[in-house]
């Protein structure tokens, strides 16, 4: 069973049609309830009516914590892609609204099997918004929910601000005045509420722009790749591992499942807070990786290191790494189940070497986002660490928020439950007021000896590394989802929402005002083809107003309106998206300007036909 559960000052709903042949008989009316927590509620095969009870125990407790009393049942099949048999789903509904009532909650259902409009809001504060997820004792979902998943769900931390001064204090102290963005991720942090209400920006972004879609025939957080987020995603994929590649790290390709019976792999992931998909081939039961974890250290368990070649840095890009995230917080870009992820790990002789490695790896990771498009004030970091760590270290970990130059959100844990002793990451806040990480580093101080790997030291002994896991950029798909809810910030804030230069699919486009120039345009299009740029032309049979908007729609940087007066003069008149003005500028000067602003990033070609009018519509 899956609910999501919202603390609401309202909700109205009315049923408007029945979708089923089991649908309850209701009342075409609209209902409405004031000051009551709604739980939209998904019933799953191998529910039963434990779970039900289950379900409401975990309901009362969350109810003693707003100190409210009073509920509304609401059946929602779009949180599950397994949902029970409908006669199944509403006996156990049924259940569930018994249970509250012999709990004495005040209790309310909307009628099942109905497609009901409803309105609603939901209150501010930390707990109005929580996701539950309620398994039977046996059966269930396919999935492995690791040791470390588990007792990160009940982990106690403490929290404070670390400011660059090196003064530290708890978050109900601090004053967040300059700092709202902190204290938005902050709040969703300490809540750590996945799950989102409405449609998030870049959603609707991935698709008009015609990106990224979700694909239905597929698990919930598979998403399909039309060319032109292709496109993208393979730019950012190049640029990271160029980056990674210029760092040091020697890319290798390591294998997406693994044998659960592992020993090394089985202990490592109870000491990880992830869930795994399961595949069964001939008689072994193996999982899909979430990271590249396991293939770099097995191989290089197998490789022969000395203590000359520490630190040792092995880099994967892949592709994919699988986590089966809860369904209700799977959502667009920004938390899926399928994802793209540069992995690059670093063996260390010791902790000294560990410390120059990491703030070295900590200025990469900055410089990667940058050049991506994310600058220091687009995201949030936090940095997580146990209390002896940190009563040790002191020195190092004030030098590391230093060199970030802004307060940072702490969170110490007074024991180690996981196999790193700290880890930070860079936090992307969106419009909805949700964090998502980017960047982020660990240090490791089990999976050296766990896995066997060792290196020669100058006295010719074998010794265990410790290990940092790092990712400069975090999952490629997850800085798309950034980009795009930074340019609808951008809009909200009346500037022009764009991509950066280097990412846009079409980087310039000419509309010839006739079909009489369009050779001359073509001659036009070869030179800057010839000088890496992506260029394509307008040839549909519709109205210059309507051709320029659709760029401008497209986001496309350079729009070039070709006529009579631009081929006598030699001179292009280009709108600038940037600035918003127009500008009459000769092909040789516009192609060294747009050389000059992608200098030192991946050039890659169109990957659709040239002509406008040759193109597919992949999104209606």
């Amino acid at each position: 069973m899956r609910i999501l559960q919202l603390h609401a000052d309202f909700i109205e709903y009315e049923p408007i049609k029945k979708e089923i042949a089991v649908a309850e008989e209701a009342e075409k009316k609209e209902t409405r309830l004031e000051e009551i927590v709604v739980l939209f509620t998904a019933v799953e095969q191998g529910d039963t009516e434990e779970v039900a009870k289950k379900a409401v125990e975990e309901v009362k407790a969350s109810l003693e914590q707003i100190k409210t009393n009073k509920i509304l049942i609401y059946p929602y099949a779009h949180l599950s892609s397994n949902l029970a048999k409908p006669n199944d789903a509403l006996n156990i509904v049924k259940q569930m609204e018994a249970e509250a009532k012999r709990a004495r909650i005040e209790t309310y259902r909307t009628p099942f099997g109905w497609n009901k409009k409803f309105s609603i809001q939901v209150k501010g504060h930390p707990l109005a918004e929580q996701s539950k997820i309620i398994l039977p004792s046996e059966g269930g979902e396919k999935e492995v929910v690791s040791q470390a998943l588990k007792a990160e769900e009940k982990l106690k931390s403490s929290w404070y601000i670390l400011e660059p001064n090196g003064k530290i204090v708890p978050v109900e102290k601090f004053d967040f005045s300059g700092h709202k963005n902190l204290e938005k991720f902050k709040n969703y942090e300490i809540v750590k509420s996945r799950a989102v209400q409405q449609t998030p920006p870049h959603v609707t972004l991935m698709k008009r722009l015609e990106l990224v879609d979700f694909e239905p025939s597929s698990d919930p957080g598979n998403l399909r790749f039309y060319p032109k987020g292709r496109l993208i995603k393979s730019l950012l994929e190049q640029f990271v591992t160029e980056k990674v590649i210029e760092y040091g790290g020697m890319e290798v390709e390591t294998p997406i499942m693994y044998d659960y019976k592992h020993p090394a792999i089985k202990n490592y992931m109870n000491r990880f807070p992830a869930r795994q998909y399961t595949v069964v081939s001939d008689d072994k039961e193996l999982f899909l990786r979430f990271s590249a974890c396991f293939g770099q250290f097995l191989m290089s368990k197998d490789a022969q290191i000395s203590y000359k070649h520490l630190p040792f840095r092995i880099y994967e890009l892949t592709r994919y790494s699988f986590r089966r995230e809860k369904s209700g917080e799977l959502v667009g870009l920004r938390r899926l189940r399928a994802f793209t992820m540069p992995d690059v790990h670093a063996l260390c002789a010791d902790m000294e070497q560990v410390k120059r490695e990491f703030l070295e790896r900590f200025k990469l990771s900055q410089d990667v986002l940058s050049e991506i498009g994310l600058e220091k004030e687009d995201y949030e970091m936090a940095i997580r660490f146990t209390k002896d760590f940190y009563e040790k270290n002191k020195d190092f970990i004030n030098s590391i928020i230093k060199s970030f130059g802004k307060p940072v959100l702490v969170e110490i844990w007074s024991e180690r439950i996981f196999y790193f002793v700290l880890k930070w990451e860079f936090n992307f806040v969106d419009c909805l007021d949700k964090a998502s990480a980017l960047s982020t580093d660990q240090i490791d101080v089990e999976n050296g000896e766990r896995y066997g790997i060792t290196y020669v030291d100058e006295k010719g002994k074998k010794q265990h590394p410790i290990i940092l896991h790092c990712s400069p950029s975090g999952a490629i798909e997850r800085l798309i989802y950034a980009l795009l809810e930074k340019a609808h910030k951008d809009e909200q804030n009346k500037k022009i929402p764009s991509l950066p230069l280097w990412l846009s699919p079409t980087q310039v486009r000419f509309i010839p005002i006739s079909d009489s120039f369009a050779k001359d345009v073509d001659n036009i299009v070869k030179e800057f083809e010839g000088n890496g740029v992506r260029v394509d032309i307008d040839d549909r049979k519709e109205t210059l107003e309507k051709k320029i908007r659709d760029a401008e729609l497209e986001w496309v940087p350079f729009i070039i309106v070709f006529g009579e007066k631009e081929k006598k003069s030699k001179k292009l008149s280009v709108r600038i998206r940037e600035s918003g003005k127009v500008e009459l500028v000769d092909a040789a000067s516009l192609i060294k300007k747009i050389k000059n602003k992608i200098a030192g990033k991946p050039v890659k070609k169109l990957t659709l036909p040239r002509m406008l009018s040759k193109r597919p519509i992949f999104v209606g």
